[in-house]
């Protein structure tokens, strides 16, 4: 099937965030104004697009109760990545009006076989003057086409990516399907098995974030793209959740009612023992993967190599000998 890309008349070019004759939010009056070619500035105000098993489902439970969003009653809204999904969606959460508007809406949205982005705009007219987005981790898996249409059409969009080593995320990944009857049981301590299944793409096409990060910069400012990491929710989560509120604009000394950035209902979850023998069969698996997080995405991703023995040395070694290769090889042709 082919989409076909709607050609719509906008009311000015104030999507995401322009001006038009008054102004943007935090305190300033827009006087009625429209922007975005919608009353009320409807359009999303960022996106997080994964990874998954990285910590996006603790990100909206954080975001949902904060006095400065309004959240989607559905956190995953796969729009983007699954167009024409006819099903029924059901929000966990529909507690007023705007939450079953907000569904109707989605539902006649989800029906149609062609990106419409505009209408994907008005989803998130019922924020108000609240920041809202949308958390899908699939659109980590979103090809160059659509991520460009949607950086334009919404050019202030803000991007949050929770990066996660990739060992640790495919062993959740495949945790999870087996356990959500997703993926056939097999058997977990099968070094071999194990790898049969990474190749899986479902799997596969999650599980390198230096590709992920590299095709949504092409397209996002970057003043408008953050990579956070798992480690820090682990490790830090209060200061995770101040520097990823700051960076979307809310205000990260409001609470988000009761709960603590310490709690995620995910980690208490089950999951195989991941044996050295797997583990290690696993790195091997991903070492120029590690690698290449280690040098694209820097931080945290840092240390990813080396907690498995991977050394660092060697690898920028090997892009040096890549680049004297090219550099020969332009010569050449010359």
């Amino acid at each position: 099937m082919r989409w076909s890309w709607p050609i719509k008349s906008r009311n000015g070019n104030h999507r995401n965030g322009h001006q038009g004759n008054g102004h943007h939010r935090n305190g300033d009056d827009h006087n009625g104004e429209e922007l975005n070619g919608f009353a009320g500035d409807a359009c999303p105000d960022f996106l997080c697009v994964g990874a998954q098993k990285a910590g996006t489902s603790w990100l909206y439970r954080q975001l949902e109760p904060h006095p400065d969003f309004w959240m989607p009653p559905v956190k995953e809204l796969h729009y983007l990545d699954q167009l024409n999904r006819t099903k029924r969606i059901h929000g966990p959460r529909c507690g007023d009006k705007r939450d079953a508007s907000f569904l109707d809406s989605m539902q006649n949205l989800r029906g149609r076989f062609y990106l419409d982005l505009d209408s994907y705009g008005r989803l998130f007219q019922h924020k108000g003057a609240c920041l809202s987005g949308d958390i899908s981790p699939a659109y980590s898996t979103l090809n160059d086409e659509i991520i460009e249409r949607v950086v334009n059409h919404f050019p202030n969009l803000k991007v949050v990516f929770l990066a996660r080593d990739p060992v640790e995320r495919a062993w959740s990944q495949l945790s999870m399907g087996v356990r959500l009857g997703m993926i056939n049981k097999f058997d977990a301590t099968n070094p071999e098995e194990v790898i049969c299944n990474l190749l899986n793409p479902g799997v596969l096409v999650r599980s390198h974030p230096s590709k992920i990060v590299a095709r949504w910069k092409r397209y996002v400012r970057p003043e408008n793209f953050r990579i956070y990491f798992f480690d820090d929710l682990k490790e830090n989560p209060a200061e995770l959740r101040r520097s990823i509120l700051r960076f979307l604009g809310g205000d990260p000394d409001k609470p988000s009612g009761g709960l603590k950035p310490h709690d995620n209902n995910d980690a208490g979850r089950e999951k195989p023992r991941l044996t050295e023998k797997v583990r290690d069969r696993m790195a091997q698996f991903f070492e120029h993967e590690l690698k290449a997080c280690a040098s694209e995405l820097g931080g945290r991703a840092k240390s990813w190599p080396t907690r498995y023995g991977f050394s660092m040395l060697l690898f920028f070694c090997d892009l040096l000998d890549d680049s004297i290769d090219l550099l020969f090889w332009c010569d050449w042709i010359c």
